[in-house]
């Protein structure tokens, strides 16, 4: 897996002060993307132990609320092996701080109804993430005053909440922290 950036001081991707990666590899190619040079998997640098340890050492200070996986496409295939060591790991370190990951796929139809069934990767990485953004960037649905999202498509869904739930339960925006 390659990756993009990664940002140790961001404020824009989840609440509070964040850790977040941007990943390498999409195959939705989102019109209006904001990223589009990381719809390929070979843009970037090798994400490695290195890069790994570097991110878990930024998430150390107090400040720092949680972490944000973007891309790309996180939930693409070799993303989700890449990421994964890096969110236990996380979770381990930092129970009290939350992850946020964004991805283009629909959570119920593409995730929970192809994704789980096929790669046990995906239940396990679902499990260690807090809130997740689904849904392709929407062009023609495209607001700017929408908090961590950037087309009125998009939710922003309580992962653990929605599953046990068996039901989609979605974060209250209008609250600065989960």
């Amino acid at each position: 897996m390659n990756y993009a950036t990664i940002k140790k001081y961001d404020v824009a991707n989840g609440p509070g002060v964040r850790v977040s990666l941007f990943v390498s590899g999409c195959t939705h190619h989102c019109p209006g993307c904001f990223n589009p040079e990381t719809w390929d998997f070979n843009f970037g640098k090798p994400f490695d132990s290195e890069v790994m340890n570097d991110i878990l050492e930024a998430m150390q200070p107090s400040y720092i609320h949680g972490f944000t996986l973007l891309g790309g496409e996180p939930f693409e295939y070799v993303n989700q092996q890449g990421v994964l060591p890096l969110l236990k790991e996380m979770k381990s370190r930092f129970p009290n701080k939350d992850i946020w990951c964004f991805t283009g796929y629909d959570f119920e139809k593409d995730i929970l109804g192809d994704m789980v069934s096929k790669w046990p990767e995906t239940s396990e990485m679902l499990s260690y993430i807090d809130v997740l953004v689904d849904g392709e960037f929407v062009e023609a649905k495209k607001n700017l005053s929408l908090r961590f999202r950037g087309s009125e498509n998009q939710r922003l869904i309580k992962v653990a909440d929605s599953l046990m739930a068996n039901e989609v339960i979605l974060w209250d925006d209008s609250k600065d922290f989960i």
